[in-house]
């Protein structure tokens, strides 16, 4: 198995995982009020859950492998910069970053 392929599915487990908690998980509620955002908590979930489930669809359809790995790109760009306003620091934004990188270079590899 190739180091592409693993990234595909260790970010599609991450997003899964994480979408499904922003979903159902109370402790999520309140992280997303402390950060303003209590409104978009379910829409940042379910596009996490979509993501993950595209990431999967995309490793037969490359199209999907795009969409989802550049949506997901996006989703962690924002979810940084809402970590950073919140004066979280580098450490606990280190998992939006990393999952931001991650789905970067998902992305540039199906572009080749």
């Amino acid at each position: 198995m190739s180091f592409h392929t693993i990234a595909i599915w260790g970010s599609s487990l991450a997003f899964l995982s994480y979408g499904a908690l922003c979903l159902t998980n109370l402790s999520m509620e309140s992280e997303f009020k402390r950060f303003g955002l209590e409104h978009l908590r379910t829409l940042t979930g379910s596009l996490e859950v979509l993501g993950g489930i595209g990431l999967l669809v995309g490793l037969r359809w490359p199209f999907a492998l795009r969409f989802s790995s550049a949506g997901l790109m996006l989703l962690m760009i924002a979810g940084l910069a809402v970590r950073i306003r919140a004066g979280d620091g580098w450490i606990l934004s280190l998992q939006a970053f990393a999952l931001m990188l991650l789905n970067g270079y998902i992305l540039f590899k199906s572009l080749n």
